[in-house]
């Protein structure tokens, strides 16, 4: 079970992640508050929230909170929420065709349903000592011992089966607005995928009624039918209404309803998942991300927990909805869909799709609108496309060095992109901010994620050296200096990855005293916390054999949202920004940062 940290611990970590961002004074004031808070309302809280703990042995004490954060949220989810990972191509390059490929990944997508809902699926396992847990041995031993216990006999040599509980809102799932605080919605008897296509809504089963797949080549068949339809777009595209403010939409969803659309709202809600075919092919990594991070509006629906989008030219990605689930589950899924369709394909090239009447077998949705919602959605367009039109994606690849250089040399891989985040910030803006890292509380029962803070006092000092007094230190110094900041931010990820981070614990007080009506308490007042919590630099990374690319939008209007993967010989960055920030500008002093680093571990002198 996720453990409720000592409330001691969470305010030491608390004031830890406080000091690089507050000068004297503030932190004086801000470290009262928080030793108030620790020995009154913060210590009844606290027993409270173990209390309810005990109760609850069921669940985690973050799960219901964090719910309703995501829930509870007004915003659109697309660029707020939402976030995207694209797939690598199939090695074969005649297999990246977009027929053939959204036949072999909705396929795929199938087969990893049915193996999932069939109790089949391998557990995802956090290997902390590969050579003793992850062999066949220890997994033929292992399956014998009752699962009461089995997790300790995985836990004995370091290996931590990780939580599977969000996986069944995968599929046939939807997250419903309404007033106040949406709904998710799962209906697991229904056997018809979504499919948009230039605006347009078709639904089509890939389940009979005996629970089995269709044939890949009737499959084949129906998204080719899909494919040569050449109905116009609409001219009202129902996406749109998606990327609305979740109590707008709210209110046009019970437009639409009384409309008489309850029955293609309900095949929308219930289908499996959203592929959606877009009608161009994409031109490099950017147009890419833009591509699967908002895509246009009108060919997405931005409220099923994913959409699988597949280009012109076959490039894929996956958009997903962030409520129900976190990266890791989205992972898992892509990780196995990639390997079963690039290895297993169902269908080949020249695989000729089934002679079936498709034209019976797929529906395509038809919705009754009123001026009502034909302004609205009109309304909804506008917005995203100006939100969307002030929102900048750029990249960079830094070739000199990545995962391999930086072991050999014994620093975290993890802690040197992060310490270039914030010497490139400071660089940038003359100053530290606050910044937010993610990590997977997977390894416990209903964990969620929880917070890095990667900006510390040794990052700060790290940075102040390289970006304004270089010369004035010898290599050694400055190797010395990256050294610390690797261990200080190795500890916090090991923290924050045991459960003994503080932002969720801090959230789940703040979350206790407002459902008990207790008056906010004033260390949480603290403009301090305030802007502690207005993450300016949020990051996020994964790297994946299935994976080429992952993104976000910067979660707060004056951020950055940035997505990187160190590879063994490279890393590759991505930043998400809006007008009040230089994104291209930001990644240039990342790659100096970089430069700087490699150079100082590979031992050579560098002038400022």
């Amino acid at each position: 079970r996720l453990p409720v940290p000592k409330l001691e611990d969470t305010i030491r970590r608390y004031l830890n992640a406080q000091k690089p961002l507050l000068n004297d004074d503030q932190f004086r004031k801000t470290e009262e508050l928080a030793h108030d808070f620790e020995k009154g309302i913060g210590r009844e809280l606290q027993e409270q929230l173990v209390a309810q703990d005990n109760q609850n042995k069921h669940t985690s004490y973050i799960t219901g909170p964090w719910f309703d954060m995501y829930l509870k949220a007004r915003e659109p989810v697309v660029l707020n929420f939402n976030a995207f990972m694209s797939f690598n191509p199939d090695p074969k390059s005649e297999y990246n065709n977009q027929l053939i490929r959204a036949t072999n990944m909705t396929v795929s997508a199938v087969r990893f349903m049915k193996t999932f809902r069939a109790g089949y699926l391998e557990p995802e396992v956090f290997h902390l000592n590969p050579e003793k847990s992850d062999t066949q041995i220890f997994k033929n031993i292992i399956r014998f011992v009752p699962s009461s216990v089995s997790w300790f006999g995985a836990y004995m040599v370091n290996a931590y089966p990780l939580d599977m509980s969000q996986y069944f809102r995968l599929f046939n799932s939807t997250r419903l607005p309404k007033l106040n605080r949406d709904e998710l919605y799962t209906d697991e008897k229904a056997k018809h995928l979504l499919v948009l296509r230039n605006g347009n809504f078709y639904v089509f089963d890939v389940i009979d009624r005996d629970g089995n797949m269709l044939k890949p080549s009737e499959i084949q068949a129906h998204l080719k039918y899909i494919l040569s339809d050449n109905s116009p777009a609409p001219a009202f595209p129902l996406g749109y209404l998606s990327s609305e403010n979740r109590d707008t939409w709210a209110l046009l969803r019970k437009h639409l309803l009384d409309n008489g659309n309850e029955e293609a709202l309900q095949k929308v809600d219930s289908a499996l998942f959203c592929l959606s075919l877009d009608d161009f092919p994409i031109k490099d990594f950017v147009h890419l991300s833009h591509t699967m991070l908002h895509g246009d509006g009108a060919n997405r629906w931005y409220d099923k927990s994913f959409n699988l989008i597949i280009a012109k030219d076959g490039t894929a990605g996956i958009n997903f909805e962030h409520s129900w689930g976190d990266g890791v589950a989205v992972l898992r899924f892509q990780n196995e869909v990639f390997k079963d369709s690039t290895k297993a394909p169902a269908i080949s090239p020249q695989s000729q799709p089934a002679s079936v009447d498709s034209s019976r077998a797929v529906q395509k949705l038809d919705f009754k609108l009123n001026d009502a919602l034909r302004a609205g959605i009109a309304k909804a367009k506008e917005k995203f496309n100006a939100t969307v039109e002030s929102l900048s994606l750029n990249m960079i690849q830094f070739n000199e060095g990545g995962k391999d250089l930086l072991k050999q040399k014994k620093v975290s891989p993890d802690a040197v992109a992060q310490l270039a985040f914030q010497m490139a910030f400071l660089r940038q803006y003359n100053q530290t901010v606050a910044t937010y890292e993610s990590c997977s509380t997977a390894a416990f029962k209903h964990g969620r994620t929880e917070t890095i803070r990667p900006a510390s006092i040794h990052t700060k000092k790290c940075s102040e050296v390289f970006v304004r007094e270089l010369s004035k230190h010898s290599t050694e110094d400055l190797q010395k200096l990256i050294v610390e900041c690797s261990k200080y931010h190795g500890r916090l990820t090991k923290e924050a990855a045991m459960g003994q981070g503080f932002d969720r614990h801090l959230f789940g007080l703040r979350h206790l005293a407002s459902s008990k009506g207790i008056a906010l308490p004033d260390f949480y007042q603290d403009q301090a916390y305030a802007r502690l919590n207005h993450n300016i630099i949020s990051t996020s990374t994964l790297v994946s054999p299935a994976v080429q690319l992952g993104g976000f939008g910067p979660v707060v209007s004056d951020g950055f949202g940035v997505g990187y993967q160190v590879h063994d010989d490279w890393i590759g960055c991505s930043v998400s920004s809006y007008p009040t920030r230089n994104g291209k500008e930001y990644l240039q002093c990342i790659y100096k940062a970089l430069e700087d680093i490699f150079n100082v571990l590979k031992g050579k002198k560098i002038g400022s």
